[in-house]
C-alpha cells in the first residue's frame, strides 16, 4: 500500500460515525444520497440516505479514489486497454453495448446484427416449428439468462427457455420433461467449449433428440461462445455459431450471444432495449465524477460497511417476484470479482475484500432471516429492490402491501424501538438502501445489472484488486479431474469418501 492510500485509508478510519438518526437531522441529507436516474423503458431512484455516509465520509472516499487512480482505470477499461493484468485481456463488456472503443464497439455491432438474423429467421421458423428452447451453461453463461428471462419474460415468451446449468442430471430431465424433442433448440454456450459440466451436458441433450426421433440433433444446436472453432469442430454448423469476444468475461457476457435465449423468448426489440439501458448506466458511470456517480457511491457505503466497520456480509433483498434469481446473480458477480486476498501486482491485500453475498425475496424473508437482521449481533447492510409498477393483474392491495412491507423494513432497520422488554427490544441504526424502478422493463433491468458490474469495479479499484480474473474457481476443477483420472492420492477422509461412493 502506498503512502498516500494508507493516508486516505487513514483519514477515514479517524472520521466520526454519527447514528442515522443524528445524520437525519440534517434537512439536505435525502437530496444529498438519493438520486433518480432516466433511463430507457423508465426511471430508477437510488437511495443511500439510510446508510451512515455523510459529506465528511463522502469527501474522504473520493480523496480515496483520486490517490487510487479511479478516473485513469475507468477510462482505461472504457477505452478497452488491458486493465485483466493477471490475463493479459482488456475488459469490453461494455462495447456490447456501444459504449467503449470504437473498432470493439463496431465488432460488437457486427456480431449482434448476426444473432438478430439468426434469432429473426427461428422466429420466421427457418428451422421448423420451436417452441422451446434448452439453453445449456454454467456460470455467467446460465445465471445472467436465467435472471433476464424470468424477469422479463413471464407476461408469455415468444420461445419458451429453459436454463440448465447443473450438472446433476436431475436438472437435465426436468427440462427434457417440459419440452417436446420435435420442436426443441438446444442452446450450448460455453466461452471456451470446453466446459466439462456443459459439454457432459450438452452430450445427454444430444442424445435425448436421437433417442425421441430427431433425425439431425446437431441441426437443432445453437453455439455460443468465444472459440467458434471448436464449437464447428465439435458438430455445430458455423451458420449456427454465434461467437462472442475473448476480451468478455463469464460473468459479464450476458450482453453478448449468451444474451441469445433472452433475445429468442422476448424478441429482438426488447433485447436491443435492454442493450440501451445499460448503455445508459454506463454514459452516467463514465461522465461522472465523485460522489454523483452511483455506482461509486455505492462503492463507498460498501468499503464503508466492510472495511471501516467489518461487516462480513452484504444482504440483497427484491421486493419483487421477478427479480428472485437477482441475488443469486450478483453473487457470483461480486464474489468472484473481488473475493481475493492479493491486489493486481500480486501483493497481499490489507484489509477486508468482498463481503459474503446474499439474500432473498420479500416478504418471505421477512419470515425467515429478518430476526437477524433486526434484533443479531451481526451488523448487515441491507438492499432493497423494488418496482413501483406491479408485474400482476391481481387486486392491487398485494403490491401495495408488497411495498409497504418492503418500505417499512427499510425504516425500522433504521429507528429500532426501546422497550422494557430487552426481547422486544430491536436497537436500529442499522443501514439499509433502496433501489426503486418505475417499473420492470428491458431498460431498466439493463441498466440495474450494469449499475451492479461498475459498483463491482469501482469497489475492486478502491481495493486495488483485479476484478476479472477467477482463479479460486480453478484448484476444485483440477482436483475433480485428478479424480476421474484416478491419477492421484488424497486425503484420508477424502480416499474414504470416494471409496464409499465408489467412485474409487
Amino acid at each position: 500500500m502506498s503512502e498516500a492510500v494508507k493516508a486516505a485509508w487513514a483519514k477515514l478510519e479517524s472520521l466520526a460515525k454519527p447514528t442515522l438518526q443524528t445524520l437525519f437531522a440534517d434537512p439536505a441529507r435525502l437530496d444529498l444520497l438519493s438520486a433518480r436516474l432516466d433511463l430507457p423503458g423508465g426511471a430508477i431512484r437510488f437511495d443511500w440516505s439510510k446508510t451512515h455516509l455523510d459529506s465528511a465520509h463522502l469527501a474522504a472516499f473520493e480523496e480515496l479514489a483520486e490517490v487510487v487512480r479511479f478516473k485513469a482505470k475507468r477510462g482505461a477499461m472504457f477505452a478497452g486497454e488491458a486493465i485483466n493484468v493477471t490475463e493479459g485481456r482488456a475488459v469490453e463488456h461494455t462495447a456490447l453495448r456501444g459504449v467503449g472503443r470504437d473498432t470493439s464497439v463496431e465488432e460488437a455491432g457486427a456480431l449482434h446484427a448476426r444473432m438478430r438474423s439468426l434469432v429473426q429467421a427461428i422466429h420466421g421458423g427457418a428451422l421448423g416449428e420451436v417452441k422451446h428452447l434448452i439453453h445449456i451453461g454454467i456460470g455467467g453463461s446460465a445465471l445472467g439468462p436465467a435472471l433476464a428471462i424470468d424477469a422479463l419474460a413471464r407476461d408469455g415468451a415468444v420461445v419458451d427457455v429453459h436454463v440448465v446449468s447443473n450438472i446433476d442430471g436431475c436438472a437435465l430431465e426436468a427440462a427434457f420433461a417440459r419440452c417436446d424433442p420435435a420442436t426443441t433448440l438446444i442452446a450450448v454456450a460455453s466461452k471456451t467449449f470446453t466446459t466439462i459440466e456443459t459439454m457432459t451436458n450438452a452430450a445427454s441433450a444430444l442424445a435425448w433428440l436421437g433417442e425421441n426421433g430427431v433425425d439431425d440433433p446437431y441441426g437443432r444446436v445453437v453455439a455460443l461462445t468465444a472459440y467458434p472453432d471448436k464449437a464447428v469442430e465439435w458438430g455445430v454448423d458455423e451458420t449456427r455459431v454465434l461467437p462472442f469476444p475473448e476480451s468478455v468475461g463469464g460473468r459479464y457476457s450476458l450482453w453478448s450471444s449468451i444474451g441469445f435465449p433472452v433475445a429468442l423468448a422476448l424478441g429482438w426489440d426488447e433485447f436491443a432495449e435492454f442493450l440501451d439501458g445499460a448503455a445508459a448506466m454506463d454514459q452516467h458511470f463514465l461522465e461522472t465524477d465523485g460522489a454523483a456517480n452511483l455506482p461509486l457511491r455505492a462503492a463507498f457505503a460498501d468499503q464503508f460497511y466492510t472495511r471501516l466497520k467489518g461487516c462480513q456480509t452484504r444482504a440483497v433483498f427484491a421486493y419483487d417476484e421477478r427479480l428472485g434469481l437477482f441475488p443469486d446473480y450478483l453473487q457470483q458477480l461480486e464474489m468472484e470479482s473481488n473475493g481475493k486476498s492479493v491486489k493486481a501486482d500480486g501483493s497481499p491485500v490489507d484489509g477486508a475484500t468482498a463481503p459474503i453475498t446474499w439474500g432473498g425475496v420479500g416478504t418471505d424473508a421477512q419470515h425467515a432471516v429478518f430476526q437477524l437482521l433486526h434484533q443479531g449481533t451481526n451488523l448487515v447492510p441491507v438492499d432493497f429492490i423494488a418496482s413501483i409498477a406491479p408485474g400482476d393483474a391481481l387486486d392491487p392491495a398485494h403490491h401495495r402491501n408488497l411495498l409497504a412491507n418492503c418500505f417499512a423494513q427499510g425504516a425500522a432497520l433504521m429507528a429500532g424501538k426501546d422497550a422494557k422488554d430487552p426481547a422486544r427490544a430491536y436497537p436500529g441504526d442499522r443501514p439499509s438502501a433502496t433501489i426503486l424502478c418505475d417499473d420492470l422493463t428491458p431498460g431498466t433491468l439493463g441498466a440495474l445489472i450494469a449499475f451492479h458490474e461498475h459498483r463491482t469495479f469501482a469497489n475492486g479499484v478502491l481495493l486495488e484488486v483485479n476484478s476479472f480474473d477467477q482463479f479460486g474457481v480453478e484448484l476444485g476443477k483440477e482436483i475433480a479431474k485428478a479424480i476421474e483420472a484416478g491419477s492421484t492420492t488424497f486425503d484420508p477422509s477424502t480416499e474414504a469418501l470416494l471409496a464409499e461412493a465408489g467412485i474409487k
